[in-house]
């Protein structure tokens, strides 16, 4: 059936997060106050880092554009979540739903490049301090950002490409609250196990090489120190307990939900809402909690 992907199934259909109208009612103020704190958060630390001349360093230029790529991921999928929340029908146009797929893997993506870019930049301080400001200079910092908004929307292309000419003729629920690609091509009206397996290897790429650099940055940091020092171990933990904890809030849900085998429909959701909703809220508070020169940029600004 060629061409009726758009031509049969202009829309699709959310199934959302559960069934229960009562509950889907009494979710909608606490995924509203979630997403407006995840909002002023992120651009918060953005407005901070911009405003204080004290923030104008390596390290807190990735951080902001952390914090914005943050903002980007849980706007894509929460704001249509939450108005869902008070409908019946939970539609999304096919060119939407392709949409929406191309944002989430553009900003997911780039955010698993650019928290390499955050571990390379404390491998660069804590491993060689004397030659930090020459390696880390203006120029590095600009290409280390680009160069994680042009593998993300590489990624999202080669995502998108594959299942854009997909033949949807018939069923159009889709079993989440957004276009998720696992849910989406169960739709299609051909076998996708092949597909699925080219999606998932192209998913596993990306996220298996970022997860190899980080750990292969935090061992070398943690090496040094260890050896520079009694305390060595206790101080690198102490310096890295940011970067380490977003890593694992970050890439834990995407293991699970494309290298995970069996598909438990619950599960999916959970980890779903956590990586598009709860770690775009979190990264915020566990930087600027943790981190003395925010906290001391906070005070700066109230005084």
């Amino acid at each position: 059936m060629e061409g009726a992907n758009q031509s049969v199934v202009s829309e699709f259909i959310f199934h959302g997060l559960c069934d229960s109208k009562e509950l889907q009612k009494f979710l909608l103020l606490p995924f509203s106050a979630l997403y407006l704190m995840t909002v002023l958060g992120n651009l918060f630390v953005v407005f901070l880092i911009i405003t204080d001349s004290h923030l104008h360093s390596p390290m807190y230029f990735l951080l902001a554009n952390l914090s914005f790529v943050d903002f980007c991921l849980s706007s894509v999928t929460t704001p249509k979540l939450i108005t869902d929340f008070l409908k019946d029908n939970k539609t999304i146009s096919f060119e939407g739903c392709m949409s929406q797929i191309l944002c989430v893997h553009v900003f997911a993506g780039g955010e698993m490049v650019l928290l390499v870019s955050m571990a390379y930049d404390r491998y660069v301080a804590i491993c060689k301090p004397l030659h930090y400001s020459s390696i880390m200079n203006r120029q590095k910092c600009i290409w280390l950002v680009l160069t994680s908004w042009i593998i993300g929307f590489v990624h999202a292309t080669s995502q998108l490409a594959m299942i854009l000419d997909l033949p949807f003729c018939g069923p159009r629920i889709v079993d989440s609250f957004f276009c998720d690609i696992p849910e989406v091509i169960k739709l299609a009206c051909m076998d996708t196990h092949t597909l699925r397996l080219l999606i998932n290897a192209d998913s596993a790429v990306l996220a298996t090489t970022c997860f190899i650099l980080l750990l292969i940055s935090y061992t070398y940091i943690l090496v040094t120190v260890r050896l520079s020092s009694k305390d060595g171990a206790s101080k690198a933990l102490s310096t890295c307990t940011s970067h380490i904890t977003v890593v694992v809030l970050f890439f834990g849900p995407c293991i699970f939900i494309y290298l995970w085998p069996p598909s438990i429909t619950w599960v999916d959701k959970f980890l779903a809402v956590f990586y598009t909703v709860i770690t775009p809220l979190l990264n915020p508070a566990i930087y600027t909690l943790r981190n003395k020169e925010i906290k001391n940029a906070i005070k700066r600004l109230i005084s």
